[in-house]
């Protein structure tokens, strides 16, 4: 048993010191682990429980020595660009530590219990601060496991509030969907369908609709011929004029292979703000990949960026990442609506007496308007990297992310054996749509084939393999706050020069 936290380790080592220098050992190796560390480590675990256990220090001995070597460097180093993971800022991995230490329980508000909900309400607002949202209207929401969820707490307040309406449409009264159910609304609404209109969506949405009853086929794309990003406002509004479905629009505010924006400009936004006040349909952000471009400066260098983002102030609700756009640990993402009583129509927790809220609540109990009701103090984290960095931190992290990523992107344009997707034949056209995802291609197709195993073998970088129109494809994904543009820019050039060379002879 620990008596202590003071509990020291392995010849006087203090546990803090003996984390510290596994995961300097980590950077100091390949991006991914050998496979000789991961036969290691798989070798380690345990095929039983056994009977008395093995006793603290040799199991912080087994995970020091047997697994964390086997782990990936994906918060760790800067050049890991497979998964959006994003890095940690010292103030987040700091707080996250005081999360675990003090494991604070978040579902209840409670003034006289613990700060921990105040300093979640007040992490929210400074988010909202951040991204350029007025407080008034958007400091409603909450913290959630990551994007995925966000999304489902978006879907599920727009399918409450379309069918709410629909039925009163109908002179019938439903005070919640919540509380009635899926079918019984639709039925007396005299719907057949829900359904979610969208732009390249992200595979989380498809799952919020599954979960929600929506179903996963409902999800729609509706895209121009010209540009599978931007929507056709024409079968658009056919879509919304169907008198027998209701409609969510989810705006794909930086999509997932290239990075790009579903809208450009405050007039794309109105113009779906005008089709939904018309239709009654709910307008849903998901910004897990592109919202926080709303923090670059004004130069004419970030402006085709942030017109993606322009309006969003227009929508329902919105879905972001804070793992990614952060540099939070995992798991945290947030969810904002600007309709404040809404989730709580969805997700209120009922009939437990013993969770009741107090009759006067200046902060709503995040288990009533969040999936969760035992949840982890991910506010913290958010709340300390906030104070720490604030806005100019902030902006200055992710302008120097797209940099990098422009820089590769222009290198890979002049490249003779690759080829950078989307393509176009304007190099200035392709930076100023570039963002943090490079998404690019070898020209040869004998090369093409294994080109992320090639470029992940030497452990030195790590891409994504993925595909773009049926064929395959490799993505850069820059979203750490350890990013040294000229550092990084050389070290992803040499990787892919060397590959290049090889495959010529």
């Amino acid at each position: 048993m620990v008596d202590s936290y003071e509990n020291t380790v392995q010849g006087g080592q203090s546990l803090e010191s003996l984390i510290r220098n596994a995961a300097l050992s980590r950077q100091k190796s390949g991006v991914l682990p050998s496979e000789d560390n991961l036969e290691h480590a798989r070798a380690s675990l345990p095929h039983a429980l056994s009977s008395d256990g093995v006793g603290y220090d040799q199991t912080i001995k087994h995970i020091i020595d047997d697994l964390v070597p086997a782990f990936n460097n994906s918060s760790l180093s800067s050049n890991y660009y497979g998964f959006v993971t994003g890095g940690v800022t010292p103030a987040a991995m700091f707080a996250d530590n005081v999360v675990s230490m003090f494991d604070q329980n978040v579902q209840v508000h409670l003034k006289e219990h613990s700060i921990a909900t105040d300093v979640e309400y007040n992490a929210l607002g400074l988010l909202v601060d951040l991204l350029r949202l007025d407080r008034q209207s958007w400091h409603n929401g909450t913290f959630t496991t990551g994007a995925t969820a966000s999304n489902i707490l978006g879907l599920g307040c727009g399918r409450e509030f379309i069918l709410r309406a629909a039925a009163g449409r109908k002179g019938i009264s439903v005070a919640s969907v919540g509380e009635y159910g899926l079918f019984e609304v639709m039925q007396a609404a005299g719907l057949s369908k829900v359904q979610v209109l969208s732009t390249l969506p992200h595979s989380s949405l498809a799952k919020a609709a599954a979960v929600l009853g929506i179903g996963r086929a409902n999800v729609k794309n509706v895209p121009r011929e010209d540009d599978s990003l931007r929507f056709d406002m024409t079968q658009l509004e056919a879509e919304l004029a169907r008198p027998d479905k209701v409609s969510i629009f989810s705006v794909s505010c930086g999509e997932v292979n290239t990075g790009r924006f579903a809208t450009n400009g405050i007039e794309d936004m109105r113009q779906l703000r005008r089709l939904c006040d018309t239709y009654g349909a709910w307008l849903h952000v998901d910004g897990a990949f592109g919202i926080q471009c709303r923090i670059l400066d004004d130069s004419a260098e970030f402006a085709s960026l942030k017109a993606g983002c322009e309006g969003i102030e227009l929508a329902d609700s919105i879905a972001g990442d804070g793992h990614k756009m952060l540099n939070v640990p995992y798991d945290c993402g947030f969810f904002l609506c600007r309709h404040d009583k809404e989730a709580a129509n969805v997700f209120q927790n009922a009939n437990a007496a013993y969770l009741a809220s107090v009759a006067t609540q200046d902060i709503q109990s995040p288990l009533n308007i969040g999936i969760e009701n035992s949840r982890r103090f991910r506010a913290l984290p958010v709340y300390a990297s906030l104070l720490s960095l604030g806005r100019t931190g902030y902006q200055d992290m992710l302008q120097g992310q797209i940099r990098l990523a422009r820089k590769i992107a222009g290198w890979l344009f002049d490249h003779a054996e690759y080829t950078v997707l989307p393509e176009t034949s304007s190099k200035d056209e392709l930076l100023k749509h570039t963002y943090m995802v490079v998404l690019f291609c070898a020209k040869r197709d004998n090369m093409n084939r294994e080109l992320s195993t090639k470029i992940n073998a030497p452990l030195r970088m790590f891409v994504s393999g993925t595909a773009w129109q049926g064929k395959p494809a490799c993505r850069i994904a820059i979203a750490t706050c350890m990013v040294d543009e000229e550092r990084d820019f050389g070290l992803v050039t040499d990787v892919l020069d060397n590959i290049s060379e090889e495959t010529k002879s």
